[in-house]
């Protein structure tokens, strides 16, 4: 009996052993094939390197070994359901995730996934987008609610703006102390203040026909003294100083390189370089600070890199040790493109820009 117990007890320390190699976390995010995806193709020089994609919570946490399987079975792991706007605060990834309803939030540096779906007074109903402060709270724009909601860095729900502040908040975005809005029923970029959430003022306060009017602005982004706001019922970005006072536009409905059908999520570099999602091209363009279009990367290829209604994109200059390992070594990897796709097999794609190593003599 007692040879058994001991054989038995020897089993069940092998068996943990196993189990917590297997659980040993390790970002194995999806490479995709072995060939490289660049844009624009050559002979043309590369800026963007398609470097993998994230779908699941087992791209971030690693997958089960074969001997796990067998003994466990196959881990399901947690999936991005319909992923909208993405937002990257320090080592964390957030995404509202309509269908969820709520948040996936990936911890890079603990290689960690969790679901964000708060209950009670914090319960959300259709997020579209969110951003953090300095200090890490967190502000959701909920279309549903048609409300923004805030909670402290431990995730506890704080509070929401009052109703009559708000009639349909798409985006949200902290900027020089202050929380601008997209407010798509009002026509309007609403701003408050960070402390209080007082409104301080909204713009533009003009009629239909004016050039700076939002037809239905739904996504911001902010560089240096300039509010960047995407109107998709117009097809264009529609740039404003930070006291909204209009500067221009740039875009229009077309099919033509340089104009958009379904403009959605926008960003700006540290160079400024003006980043636009178009969900009706699947594609994202590139602009320079006089709106000139200098390439665009997405639609015209089929397998990894290709995107499927995108939405948002976030950059980052922060994460780029995580992604190193997928960057061709002739390349420079200068900051990331996070693409959120509301369908197909890849929810989020991760691009790098890159700039080519020189070539040595």
């Amino acid at each position: 009996m007692t040879i058994y117990l001991t054989r038995f007890k020897c089993f069940s320390i092998i068996i943990m052993l196993l189990l917590l190699a297997g659980c040993s976390k390790k970002l194995t995010v999806t490479e995709g094939n072995k060939g490289l995806v660049v844009f624009p193709p050559p002979p043309d020089t590369t800026r963007i390197q398609f470097l993998t994609s994230i779908s699941n919570s087992l791209d971030v946490s690693g997958k089960r070994s074969s001997f796990l399987k067998y003994v466990l079975g196959e881990e399901p792991g947690k999936p991005i359901r319909k992923p909208y706007g993405i937002e990257i605060h320090k080592e964390k990834i957030y995404i509202c995730d309509s269908m969820l309803p709520g948040l996936e939030i990936i911890n890079l540096q603990q290689k960690e996934f969790d679901y964000f779906t708060p209950t009670g007074l914090g319960q959300l109903k259709k997020p579209l987008n969110c951003a953090l402060d300095d200090k890490d709270n967190l502000y959701i724009a909920d279309a549903g609610r048609k409300q923004v909601l805030h909670f402290n860095d431990q995730g506890i729900f704080q509070s929401e703006m009052a109703a009559e502040d708000l009639e349909k908040p798409t985006d949200v975005l902290v900027y020089q102390d202050k929380l601008w809005v997209c407010d798509l029923e009002a026509h309007q970029i609403k701003v408050f203040d960070l402390s209080d959430f007082n409104l301080l003022f909204n713009f533009p306060d003009t009629l239909r026909h004016q050039p700076q009017y939002l037809f239905s602005p739904t996504n911001i982004a902010a560089f240096g003294d300039k509010i960047y706001v995407t109107d998709t019922g117009d097809a264009r970005i529609k740039i404003f100083d930070t006291n909204g006072k209009y500067l221009s536009r740039t875009g229009g409905f077309g099919k033509q390189p340089g104009k958009f059908v379904r403009p959605k999520g926008v960003a700006v570099d540290n160079s400024g370089l003006l980043y636009v999602v178009d969900a009706a091209f699947e594609n994202i363009q590139i602009f320079d600070q006089n709106a000139n279009l200098l390439m665009y990367f997405g639609n015209q290829i089929k397998g990894p890199g290709q995107m499927w209604l995108p939405a948002g994109v976030a950059l980052d200059k922060i994460n780029l040790d995580y992604f190193q390992q997928y960057v061709y070594n002739g390349f420079d990897l200068k900051h990331l493109i996070f693409v959120t796709n509301q369908y197909g097999p890849a929810k989020i794609n991760i691009y790098g820009f890159v700039h080519p190593k020189p070539k040595v003599k």
